[in-house]
Formats: structure tokens, C-alpha cells, sequence
């Protein structure tokens, strides 16, 4: 099997699912109960939560668990929203955000609550001028992500958040560091707000974390018991654990990670590009890890199955939207026949060089194959 679908979600790895095993076999106890077993599991869950502040250099108190990214964003954003509405009702979201955020959009617009779409350029760089443009005195959130999730473009957060705070202070800024958070260096004093989530990162699904400055206000979404006002009810002590363990692993040696990733992106992009009727869609602001490309003359649902018969795995976009128009490669080329023909390639650290040669050759095997049983009128 190759497995080139990291991007959707990534295996859990060893030492993440001994510590899932060791937190539930060991520490059954409930954390909100008060004998001597509910204290052990607060005590080892209140050591995961700092282990994890540590990391980042954040406070403890800043680190919320939720059940994934998207919960993660529905709290961010409608949270926010609601705690700060007295102040305004305008929010501005990226072209480039994963299908939960615009969800959640609709949702905000239907309460009454007004979204501008700030602009990128043609690499899917975030247009500074044109998020200057759209700032407004009654601007309370700015949601852009890390790492976009179909193209890999990586925003410049530090630098959007300068340009924020000084056309209006009070506005809070979120980011969707799903895709960000394993892959590349990440600082969350960038931001106000920040998704992520473990199964990107070879964690177990079902959990995820929300980091909230202290000094921003959010309104609780969810309603229970349990000292936990943001996700009430029995804290997951053991996926807590493995969560940050698999941050442990994934935030160490990050930046040689990276340059092998690179190096296989590299070797992909250079012999994709010999395939006519194959786009390659990466920006110079791409991350490695994920490289995106259309093709011209076959529909990527097909190629996808075609490939699935040789045990490779990859995406057509995102998992949460497969089969949709991209809308990333929609709003940094402006193409949609482009945009609706995208196949997604994600590398990780654990993609070998051999695995990739022979995921060429297959490739190009089976884009041949499927290219010759089309008519001159498919090809128009």
C-alpha cells in the first residue's frame, strides 16, 4: 500500500497509541470525581494540558480540548461572535479556508452577522491592502488559516496580525492551524484564536484543541456539567494524553521533517510536470507536504479509483468536500474548469523514495490508460 492521503488524516503512530492504551488501561477513573482514581486521571490530564502549553509557551489555562478542528472552529468563531456582538457585526474570512469555516459563515449570516472575503493574490498570498481595505471600526473577527488545506499556500501570520491590530485593535484574529500544526514551524502568539486537531499530526481521532488568548472573551457553545465551561461532560483523559504526545512527536525535529518533505515534493513536481495534460497547481508560498494538480482530459474521481486498484491512496480535495469544486484553486487561478478537475497529493515525513518512484510510474501507467479511452470530444 502507498498512502498518499496525509493531508485527510495520518495513521496513529506507535508510542501515541501506547500512551492511549497505557492512559485507559491504568487511569479509568473519572477526572470530575473526587476520590483517590478521579484524582490520578485530573493529575495525568492536567500534565498532558502543560506538556502542551510548554511547547507552545502558553498558559495552561489558554489550552481548550475539543472533539476535532471543526469543533474547534465552530467555538472560535461563533464563539467569539457572540460574546463580542456588541461591538460589531462584521467579520472577514480568507478564499482559502477548509469547508467547515464557510459553513459556519452561512450559519453567522443568517443570525445577521456580515462576511467580507478578503482577496489573494496569485500565489495565495493574502492581499495586505485589500484586508486593509475591508477592516472596518465594527470588525470583531478575522479567521485566516495557517496552512491552506488543498494547495498547501502558508499565510504569514505574524504579519497579518500587524496589519489587524493596527486598523482596529479590538478585532480578534483566528487561525485554522489544522494543516500548519506538524508540518511547519508555528507560533501561536501570532494569533488570538487557533484550531488544531490530532489525527493531522498521527494522533487518534475525536480530539482536537482550541488555544484562546486570556484576554479574549468567547461564548461557550456547548451546555453540561464538569469544571470545563467550553466542552462540558467527561474530559477524554486518554485521548487527551495521546493528543499531546503526538504534538511532543510532531513538533520535534520539524524543520528536518520538512526539508525531506521537500526533497520528495521536489522529484513529484518534477516529473508530474512531464505529463502533458497534468497542471501543476502548487504557489511559491506551498507548503511541501501538500501538492495539488489537475488534470486536463480525465475526471479525477476516475483516476482516484484507477489508482485504488494498485493500493494508492490519495484525494481529489479536501476529505471534507471530495468531488467539489476546489474552491482554492478556484480563487488563486480563476479557472474552473481547473478548479474541478484537482487531485490532492499529500507526503509525509513517513512517504519513502521508493514508495514515490513507484507512485510515478503508476501514475503515469494509469493516466496513459485512462487518456487513450477518450474521444476528441472529451478532449475539447
Amino acid at each position: 500500500m502507498i498512502y498518499l492521503d496525509y493531508s485527510a488524516t495520518t495513521p496513529v503512530s506507535y508510542d501515541v497509541l501506547e500512551s492511549y492504551i497505557r492512559a485507559t488501561k491504568d487511569f479509568p477513573g473519572n477526572p470530575n470525581s473526587l476520590h483517590s482514581l478521579g484524582v490520578k486521571s485530573k493529575t495525568l490530564m492536567a500534565s498532558a494540558k502543560k506538556q502542551i502549553s510548554d511547547i507552545f509557551n502558553v498558559l495552561e489555562s489558554e489550552i481548550i480540548f475539543t472533539g476535532g478542528a471543526t469543533m474547534s472552529n465552530n467555538l472560535a468563531i461563533i464563539g467569539t461572535c457572540l460574546a463580542n456582538m456588541k461591538y460589531g457585526n462584521h467579520l472577514i474570512v480568507s478564499k482559502l479556508e477548509h469547508p467547515s469555516v464557510y459553513k459556519i459563515c452561512n450559519y453567522l449570516e443568517s443570525i445577521g452577522f456580515e462576511i467580507s472575503y478578503v482577496d489573494n493574490d496569485q500565489d495565495g498570498l493574502i492581499d495586505f491592502n485589500d484586508l486593509k481595505r475591508k477592516m472596518r471600526p465594527d470588525t470583531i473577527l478575522v479567521s485566516i488559516c495557517a496552512v491552506n488545506s488543498e494547495v498547501g499556500t502558508r499565510q504569514p501570520l505574524k504579519m497579518l496580525r500587524q496589519i489587524i491590530k493596527k486598523e482596529n485593535n479590538n478585532t480578534i484574529f483566528h487561525s485554522d492551524m489544522t494543516q500548519a500544526l506538524g508540518k511547519v514551524s508555528i507560533s501561536l502568539h501570532d494569533v488570538d484564536i487557533a484550531s488544531a486537531s490530532a489525527h493531522k499530526i498521527y494522533g487518534p481521532k475525536g480530539i482536537g484543541l482550541l488555544y484562546k488568548n486570556s484576554r479574549v472573551n468567547i461564548t461557550p457553545l456547548l451546555y453540561g456539567s464538569g469544571p470545563d465551561i467550553f466542552n462540558p461532560g467527561t474530559p477524554p483523559v486518554p485521548l487527551i494524553v495521546a493528543f499531546s504526545k503526538a504534538i511532543r512527536l510532531a513538533t520535534n525535529d520539524i524543520d528536518k521533517r520538512e526539508n525531506f518533505v521537500r526533497r520528495l515534493n521536489t522529484i513529484l513536481v518534477d516529473e508530474l510536470s512531464k505529463i502533458e495534460g497534468v497542471i501543476i497547481n502548487q504557489t511559491k508560498i506551498s507548503i511541501p507536504h501538500i501538492l495539488n494538480i489537475s488534470l486536463k482530459n480525465i475526471k479525477p474521481e476516475t483516476f482516484i479509483h484507477a489508482l485504488e486498484d494498485y493500493e494508492i491512496y490519495l484525494s481529489t480535495n479536501t476529505a471534507c468536500s471530495s468531488g467539489e469544486l476546489s474552491t482554492a484553486v478556484m480563487a488563486i487561478f480563476q479557472d474552473k474548469k481547473r478548479a474541478s478537475s484537482t487531485i490532492r497529493i499529500s507526503l509525509s515525513h513517513l512517504t519513502t523514495t521508493d514508495e514515490l518512484y513507484k507512485f510515478i510510474a503508476t501514475f503515469k501507467k494509469v493516466y496513459t490508460r485512462l487518456s487513450t479511452l477518450k474521444t476528441p470530444t472529451d478532449l475539447d
